[in-house]
């Protein structure tokens, strides 16, 4: 395996946040530490410096373009903000629950799809475009997470389509696009044809700020202004230290670029790891794999108390029976299949339970 610098943090194996073990830019950094040396001055309350550089980047309007702190920020704003807010938004079940957190505390409430295919691990788009309808906003994961999921373009098209149709805002989570193979749909491609549509993206994955929380918006420009005026509530939340790092990182794609390999060579690895051991994994576009387990909340609860090693149960987010495995430092991800071995042979984690381990 290659390998790539990992930090090094005391504790338990953190295979559980999707975090990037190769470490950010140091373009990023370098820029991100000399403006924290302004500690005394606020931050660009309109963001302009990474609203201009990620607008360049994408080959977009700046008025096409929102900074906020982390996407998280940007799925509360989006559902106080966007659409028709006298309907309930709509997502798919077995997906981040955040999108459904934010609906109900915007008293919106929320519709879920629920996710379909002989796994019970796909998006039903058919349903799902049918729902945008009825809906005042949808919310689609993409890749998916936690499964890792990439839809074909055929389908990712009807969606858009459908949010054109019926002039429902489509929000699309696309957090972890960076690690997608080239040529995966995505909203970009489908900005030119005025549809209300909404790509979501991060520079806590792919591009390794998640300690400096910053996320961004992309799309139709009244979208955008929509999002502007509800973040006048808080001009302050994006740090300096954040707005200086994404636009240096930005100017770094060379490190993104060996970031994604990396994490596309150690997938492969892993997987075949497991496949090897007797273990089934979903199909990931990611840099996490969701391995399968008969009970994922005994398998995460004894991972950590006997093992020391953290991931998500995927039944955290509606989907039992999966745990979404961060594709972290080779020997954390050694440790976890010994582990996983240890806690119950292949079949048998229905016996988690029990006082002493299998074998």
């Amino acid at each position: 395996m290659t390998t790539a610098r990992v930090t090094a943090l005391a504790g338990p194996a953190r295979l559980h946040l999707s975090e990037n073990p190769y470490g950010a830019s140091p373009l990023a950094l370098a820029a991100a530490r000399e403006a924290i040396d302004l500690t005394e001055v606020y931050p660009d309350p309109a963001r302009l410096s990474p609203v201009a550089a990620i607008a360049a980047h994408l080959g977009v309007a700046e008025d096409q373009v929102a900074v906020a702190n982390g996407s998280d920020e940007l799925v509360l704003l989006t559902a106080l903000a966007l659409g028709d807010l006298t309907r309930p938004g709509v997502t798919t079940a077995g997906t981040f629950p955040g999108y459904r957190i934010c609906l109900e505390t915007a008293r919106r409430g929320c519709t879920e799809i629920p996710l379909t295919g002989p796994e019970g691990t796909d998006v039903d788009t058919d349903r799902f475009a049918e729902a945008l309808g009825t809906a005042g906003i949808g919310y689609l994961c993409h890749p998916h997470n936690p499964t890792g999921a990439l839809l074909e373009p055929g389908r990712f098209d009807r969606l858009a389509a459908a949010a054109g149709r019926t002039g429902t805002p489509l929000v699309v989570d696309e957090a972890y696009a960076e690690f997608a193979p080239a040529g995966s749909p995505r909203v970009l491609d489908h900005l030119a044809s005025g549809a209300p549509l909404l790509s979501l993206r991060t520079f806590s994955k792919a591009y390794g700020l998640a300690a400096l929380r910053i996320g961004y918006a992309v799309g139709r420009a009244d979208l955008i202004a929509g999002l502007r005026e509800a973040q006048g509530t808080m001009p302050f939340s994006v740090n300096r230290a954040a707005q200086a790092g994404a636009v240096a990182a930005l100017a770094d794609q060379g490190t993104l670029a060996r970031t994604v390999a990396l994490t596309a060579e150690r997938r492969a690895w892993f997987r075949a790891e497991l496949a090897a051991r007797g273990r089934r994994s979903l199909p990931s576009a990611t840099n996490f794999v969701a391995v399968a387990v008969p009970d994922s909340a005994a398998a995460e609860r004894l991972l950590a108390e006997r093992h020391d090693i953290l991931v998500r149960d995927a039944g955290r987010f509606g989907l039992p029976g999966f745990l979404r495995v961060s594709l972290g430092p080779t020997e954390q991800l050694e440790r976890f299949l010994d582990a996983l071995d240890a806690l119950a042979p292949i079949d048998a984690l229905d016996a988690l339970d029990e006082p002493t381990p299998v074998r």
